[in-house]
Formats: C-alpha cells, structure tokens, sequence
C-alpha cells in the first residue's frame, strides 16, 4: 500500500511540476522551449512550442491554449520568403532562425499540424482562414524539398530535431511528419471548401504506401508495389536482415544507402500516426523489450539507438557534427541519451492501444526523470537522462520534457494527443 501511495505522489507532483513548467514557458509571443537563459533555448520554436501545445490542448487549460495561438502567430509573422517557418525566434531581440548549417525541415511540418491541431480543438475558423496561406505557401516548399518530384522529403543532415546526429536523406521521422501535416490540410481542405483536393488526398495516400514499403523490411525476396530504388532496397534488406529487419523500422535512407539504427522517436510515430499495422507494433514492442532498448533502472526511451562508441566505424562522421561543442559522447545527447519527450509520445501510444499497465511504468519513468537533480535543485526537467549513470543532462527546465509529462498523463486518462486521426 505504501508503495502505491508513494507511486501516486510522485505521479501527482510530477504533473502539478509540469504544469507549472508550461507555465513558466508561456509567454505573450508563445511557448519558450525554456525559460533558462542557457544559448537559445529562451526563445518561441516552431517544434518545442507545437509540441507543448499538444500538451496544453490535452489539459484544457485555456492560458495553454491561447498559448500555442501565440505560438503559431508568432512563427507565421516571421515566415520566410519561400515560405519556410522559423525553427525559431527571438521576439525580443527581433533574431530569427531558420535553422543552423541548414534548415529545420520539421518546424515547417509541426507548424502545420499545430495549426491544425489548434483549430481542431478550438474550431476557430477565423483562426484557420488566417493560417491556410500561410500553410499553403510552407506546402509549395515542401514539395519543392522533394526535389525529384517523387513523394519523399530530402533532408539534410542537421535537418530536424536530430541536429547532432549522423541521419540524412529520406529521413523516416520527417516522412511522418509529413503524412500527418498532409492529411491536416486534406481535412481542412474538405471543410473550407466542401469537397475534397482529389491530387493533394492521392498525394497523401501514396506517401503512405512508400512509408509502408521502404521503412519496413519483411523476410522475402519479393518487391513491395512502392519501392523508391529498387538496388537500393534490396541491398538495404539484405544488410538489415541479420540483425534489425522485421523488428524495427529503417530511420532513413539515402544515395549511400540505409540507415539501421533504431530511431525511436520515429518508430514511436509510426503507430501514434496510424501507419504501422498490429503485426508491426507489436514486433518494435518486442524489440525494445527484448534487445533491451530501454534499461531496467530508467523506464526511458533513448534518442537512437545501439550507442556510437570510439570504436565503431561512425564515431568519427559523429564528432564532426556538432553546432557550438560536442555534445554526443556515448549515452548523451542523441547518442543513446534517453529522453522523456521521446517517452511521452510512447505512453500516448501504449495509452491508445490500451496497454496500460506499461504505459503507466513509462509515465512514473518520465516523473523521475523531471525530478532529477541539477546544480543541487530537484525536479530539473532535464532536456536528456545519461543512458548509463541515470543522471540529468542538456539543458533544465526543457518544456517538452514537463509537455511529456502532461501528454502521458492525459493520455492515460483518454484523451489522444492528436485529434480527428483515424487509425488502422
């Protein structure tokens, strides 16, 4: 019974904590992805805000609410000339970014599903009337970011919220995100106009079936209907059969070939967003069970995963991706670090497949993550955990670890991270 009652006081005061943190980030321009002082992190961003105001339209509190408005009227004012929505913004300063060495291919595509997600819950056509020019002109961009016209996205490397890690190319996460902010505008198109965009709803449909048939590698010699490159993928498979096909999905593929490590973030959205059937859901829950992905000490997700060492063949491509200093030292960072915005997203998605009792362990692995100590002050929100030694890392008071705790919370109780999704 004690340890029941201790269980519920952590999980009690971890989402009063979290809360008080979106506060905390909520500013008259939007969400802050911190409210430290630490490099850039007090500014409003195109992926930390949406992410926390998925949160916040999860806990119904209106001051949330208006503040994911805030934060894609924010992100729309400073909107490129070619349509591209900044990664992020300094209101006070007046600094905008549009990324580092290159873009932020994922702010765009988050800034659609907010808006999306905003209206969905508000059902604020005034809202919605203002967004969709805004939304389309970040639509023509990213069909031009296909560039061969052929329904994948291209992005670079430091091109998402990975922006220290080694993927690139036809990244699986950013695919995702791209079905989803596609299917958004299918379903706002259908209510502005009253009938369906027959090419934009083909469009979308079709990225499904590529998603379906060059991220997952099934036993078999035969060839999925739509297969990007056909050498590419067989020699894909064929190296990925020993060790990860049919456990996991591929996190991107380029020129060079595929990439095997396991992305968890991405393998997460591929349920939450529908595209992964009951077969494969449960062989990537397998995965993270058995190989094990997740330590038995820490219920958290890592970025990717097997670690980088010293010693493997891609240490050295790692060390030269870095911003400012090198943050990807094993089991840091992206780099086997384990993250509990990662988790919050699987405790949504265990919650929606109605498994409880292991979402519910990874929403008390979450709260004692935000409870660890920084610089000798509890409940830290801290941006990574060390995927060894179980200690607070990156950044404090990191919005979308509090938003992590929010989204598992309510997840729990029934209410979907993203409205108006139909699933397989």
């Amino acid at each position: 019974m004690n340890d029941k009652r201790t269980a519920q006081a952590l999980f009690d005061e971890g989402y009063q904590r979290a809360l008080a943190l979106l506060r905390a980030c909520n500013s008259e321009d939007g969400f802050l992805a911190s409210p430290s002082q630490h490099d850039n992190y007090r500014r409003v961003w195109a992926r930390d805000g949406v992410i926390l105001g998925l949160a916040a339209l999860m806990s119904g509190n209106e001051d949330l609410v208006s503040g994911l408005r805030h934060t894609l009227q924010t992100l729309a004012h400073y909107q490129g000339p070619h349509g591209e929505i900044p990664s992020n913004v300094d209101t006070v300063a007046k600094r905008i970014s549009y990324g580092g060495t290159t873009g932020r291919v994922d702010a765009d595509l988050w800034f659609i599903i907010g808006c999306c997600q905003y209206w969905r819950y508000t059902g604020d056509d005034k809202f919605l009337s203002d967004m969709v020019p805004v939304m389309e002109r970040v639509r023509f961009l990213l069909g031009a970011w296909e560039f061969n016209n052929r329904g994948l996205l291209y992005v670079p490397q430091t091109g998402d919220w990975a922006d220290e890690y080694i993927h690139h190319g036809y990244v699986f996460y950013d695919q995702l995100l791209y079905l989803q902010a596609l299917k958004e505008l299918c379903t706002v198109h259908r209510h502005l106009e009253g009938s369906s965009d027959h090419l934009l709803e083909e469009k979308t449909m079709r990225l499904k079936h590529l998603i379906r048939d060059n991220y997952w590698f099934d036993d078999g010699e035969g060839l999925p209907d739509d297969v990007y490159h056909e050498v590419l993928y067989r020699k894909g498979r064929k190296a990925a059969t020993p060790h990860c096909a049919g456990h996991h999905w591929m996190s991107f593929f380029s020129p060079q070939g595929y990439g095997y490590r396991f992305d968890a973030l991405a393998n997460v959205l591929v349920s939450l967003l529908a595209v992964a059937d009951e077969d494969q859901r449960a062989r990537v829950d397998a995965f993270i069970v058995d190989e094990p992905v997740v330590p038995d000490d820490m219920a958290l997700l890592p970025a990717f995963y097997p670690v980088i060492k010293p010693i493997d063949a891609d240490w050295e491509k790692l060390q030269m991706s870095f911003s400012y200093t090198f943050k990807n030292q094993p089991y840091e960072f992206h780099n086997a670090g384990l993250w509990p915005m990662i988790t919050g997203f699987y405790v949504a998605d265990l919650a929606l497949r109605d498994k409880r009792e292991v979402a519910q362990r990874y929403l008390a692995g979450i709260h004692r993550a935000n409870a660890l100590p920084m610089e000798g002050e509890p409940w830290s929100f801290p941006e990574y955990v060390h995927g060894r030694k179980f200690t607070a890392g990156g950044t404090r008071n990191q919005g979308w670890s509090a938003a992590a705790a929010v989204i598992g919370h309510h997840a729990l109780e029934g209410t979907p991270v993203l409205r108006g999704d139909d699933r397989d």
